[in-house]
């Protein structure tokens, strides 16, 4: 049996879809299980043992039709017997529909239905612990499995040398592991996706008054100027914690960092999915217009947590989160520190700093 995952765009997603392969596996031992992504997102799958093949989206391919065609026939060539389309947009559906797999599953959309053997609509409230995104994605399987009730973590599988290599950049810029270190998520995936600045260093001016603890940024170096205002934001004394030179290269890097972190504070998103699969704790603060119940995964046990404006003013949402996206600016200004300090003291006690 050959099956086929689809999962394009955010490195969030395509880590989350990654847990469909160890089900996979687990049922169907002999099959050949592919995964089509986006290149960019190839980092948080590297090694997987579940993945037999990737497929790599790349901005070149979506540049020129001809390099496109040209890889949408060589997956069409591969004869996949079961097509999982967890993407389900109108572009990947209509790849799905021309391999002319015998099974072909997606999400339930007037426009796309039609290309697909099974389809399903997203369920929009949570019983489990792994959160929307996971249960709406495993429920895809079904066709194949049936109802699923043992879920697996996502996970990211890093070598020992790059666990090493991360180790020593650390210990090199004068960190010591011995103590707490926490990874701060600064920006979000866009502007409507970042708990404002002057904010996020009262949060951090708490952090390290409440822990001593040592702070490193998660950006890109196109992020450096937000990261420089952040730093300038901060009081004397969590300056003086912040290493500044210490950020990752490249995925790769962050991850192999991250996993020597305490844990990893700072904007919902990607970085908090990646910390997640590498076992590291998690404090994440959601964008107001973004639905908790997707993402807040493994909280139950206390080892995650997150804050969401919806927690203080429920009154606000008496429609879908995302219909407030025009007015995240003024939401954000709501959503002020005192709010999440509270919670953010009973993240950092848990963990006994």
């Amino acid at each position: 049996m050959k099956i086929l995952v689809i999962q394009h765009k955010m490195i969030g997603d395509v880590l989350t879809s990654s847990l469909l392969f160890e089900i996979l596996q687990t049922h169907f031992p002999s099959a050949q299980l592919d995964y089509l992504i986006n290149s960019n997102t190839l980092a948080v799958v590297e090694n997987n043992p579940f993945i037999n093949k990737y497929w790599l989206y790349s901005k070149e391919l979506e540049m020129s039709s001809q390099l496109g065609k040209a890889f949408r026939e060589s997956i069409i060539a591969e004869k996949y017997d079961v097509v999982i389309d967890v993407y389900s947009k109108l572009g990947s559906a209509i790849l799905t529909k021309k391999t002319a797999a015998k099974t072909r599953i997606g999400y339930r959309k007037w426009y796309t239905k039609h290309k697909y053997s099974h389809t399903f609509v997203p369920k929009t409230i949570s019983k489990k612990d792994e959160g929307l995104a996971i249960e709406n994605r495993v429920m895809l399987l079904e066709p194949l499995i049936g109802q699923i009730e043992d879920i697996p973590k996502p996970k990211i599988y890093l070598l020992p040398e790059e666990i090493d290599a991360a180790s020593k950049i650390l210990t090199n810029h004068g960190i010591d592991l011995k103590k707490p270190l926490f990874m701060i998520g600064i920006l979000g995936s866009g502007e409507k996706k970042s708990y404002p600045l002057p904010y996020m260093a009262n949060l951090l001016d708490f952090v390290v008054a409440e822990t001593q603890g040592q702070l490193i940024f998660n950006y890109i170096p196109s992020q450096q100027a937000e990261a420089d205002r952040l730093y300038e934001m901060c009081s004397e004394m969590t300056q003086k914690h912040i290493v500044k030179e210490v950020y990752g290269k490249d995925l790769r890097q962050f991850l192999a960092l991250t996993k020597h972190c305490t844990a990893l504070i700072g904007n919902e998103g990607g970085a908090v999915n990646m910390a997640k699969a590498l076992s590291s704790p998690t404090f994440s603060i959601f964008a107001p217009w973004i639905l908790k119940e997707a993402w807040n995964s493994y909280e139950a046990g206390g080892e995650n947590a997150s804050v969401h404006l919806k927690d203080f003013y429920p009154e606000l949402y008496t429609q879908h989160p995302k219909k407030l996206k025009k007015k995240a600016d003024n939401l954000y200004r709501q959503f002020a520190p005192d709010f999440i300090l509270p919670e953010l003291r009973k993240f950092l006690a848990r963990w006994h700093v």
